[in-house]
């Protein structure tokens, strides 16, 4: 592709057919994964924050830590697969927004021991938000590949 030509997704898809090593493999999955901030035992910890971060409505400069437990359902005493580790902040002065980086960490179940890797920006009060798979690590001997 020549640089400076935007290619739209079609175009895309039938470059990506002609390539002679290329095989697609679509997996399509749902889990959830619950942050829990207070209370006995939090998933989620605060690692730093400015001095003026209580002062801003966004908690811009917030830091936190996250090891999540990911559900088959949105309840959270539902079936845990795995977890949600990693790192978020507050990372826009006008919506609350957070920097993202997560490992999805699959422990039991048809995805045991592979894992997702996720960084972007998530708008924390849209209800519908995606975040990017920037990278992932599948076990080849629960995925049979």
């Amino acid at each position: 592709m020549a640089q400076g030509v935007v290619l739209g997704p079609k175009a895309v898809e039938k470059w990506f057919d002609k390539i002679p090593h290329a095989k697609e493999k679509v997996t399509k999955f749902c889990c959830y994964f619950h942050d829990i901030v207070s209370g006995k035992n939090p998933t989620v910890v605060q690692k730093a924050q400015a001095n003026m971060t209580t002062k801003s409505l966004t908690f811009f400069r917030y830091v936190a830590m996250a090891d999540d437990p990911l559900t088959v359902g949105p309840e959270p005493n539902s079936t845990i697969v795995g977890r949600a580790q990693g790192i978020y902040g507050s990372a826009d002065q006008n919506e609350d927004a957070l920097l993202v980086t997560l490992n999805f960490v699959f422990t039991t179940g048809k995805y045991k021991g592979s894992t997702l890797s996720l960084l972007g920006r998530n708008p924390v009060f849209h209800q519908y938000r995606e975040m990017p798979i920037v990278g992932s690590r599948a076990d080849s001997t629960t995925l049979g590949a």
